[in-house]
């Protein structure tokens, strides 16, 4: 297991211990919180539930088969099984894996494995990516999409994304570009049956996180930097030196992320369906 991914887990298991939900999406707030006190954990986790109806209120009628691609720990597979859908998880992390066939009770299963390696002797009726399209190129999730649907078959996708082109370099830089996203599927065959923008009603989930990490964890990082800087000084003005050399950016720019998603992005719930598959 690389370096990266070892950070990446020890990052979801630190989130699925502050939140104990299923979800690691960034929920849906409705009504929206009127006071500050309503933002808390216990609201994020029916906002997260919200979430999933909302979603999943996209789905067309007749779709019986789901590919969950990202999918995650499984809190959206073990929704969508609960409804009577018959669903298969693909992400390439086998910590996801793990958690993703606790959360279904080995009721679905999982492929280890990049969307764009993904190969199987069968289609689906809709694909789903909720918050990981971010992590493909925009060809490849049209390329791969079609790949697994047979025309007429449907793209559920539900992520931020750049609203402004020229944001290019930042903590949400890897999002899609709208019209750039929507180009690559019209070009693979797809066309837009329905969408929205819920912005608004994830925008109260990046106050939570920022009000969060201002109240725990910098006051943790400067709880352990005081302790390191008694019990080991040199360590100290290691960690202090790297602190301001790759850290303190970061952190800079966590605290300014709703400011720039507000600025900059969008987060958009879209339905699409190949009607013609190249």
């Amino acid at each position: 297991m690389s370096q990266v991914t070892r950070y990446q887990n020890a990052a979801l298991n630190y989130y699925m211990r502050l939140t104990n939900s299923p979800y690691l999406h960034y929920g849906y707030w409705n009504p929206l919180p009127s006071e500050p006190q309503d933002l808390t954990v216990p609201q994020f986790r029916k906002a997260q539930q919200a979430y999933a109806d909302k979603l999943f209120s996209f789905i067309p009628p007749q779709i019986k088969t789901v590919l969950d691609v990202g999918c995650g720990i499984g809190g959206n597979a073990a929704y969508l099984l609960a409804q009577g859908f018959k669903v298969e998880g693909l992400a390439p992390d086998s910590f996801q894996e793990e958690k993703f066939l606790e959360n279904t009770n080995h009721q679905a299963k999982f492929y280890l494995t990049k969307f764009e390696d993904f190969q199987t002797n069968h289609t689906y009726d809709l694909i789903l990516l909720s918050e990981s399209s971010q992590y493909m190129a925009a060809d490849d999730i049209a390329r791969c999409a079609a790949n697994l649907l047979d025309s007429g078959g449907y793209l559920l996708l539900a992520d931020m994304m750049r609203s402004n082109p020229e944001y290019k370099e930042g903590i949400f830089s890897n999002c899609h570009v709208v019209a750039e996203l929507h180009k690559a599927l019209m070009q693979a065959g797809f066309t837009l049956v329905k969408a929205e923008d819920i912005s608004t009603e994830i925008a109260p989930s990046l106050d939570l996180y920022i009000e969060s990490f201002q109240t725990w964890g910098l006051s943790t990082i400067k709880y352990i930097a005081d302790l390191v800087s008694i019990a080991v000084p040199p360590i100290y003005l290691l960690f202090r030196w790297i602190y301001k050399r790759w850290i303190k950016k970061l952190i800079v720019e966590g605290l300014e992320a709703k400011n720039i998603f507000e600025k900059h992005l969008c987060y958009q719930i879209q339905l699409w369906q190949l009607v013609e598959k190249k």
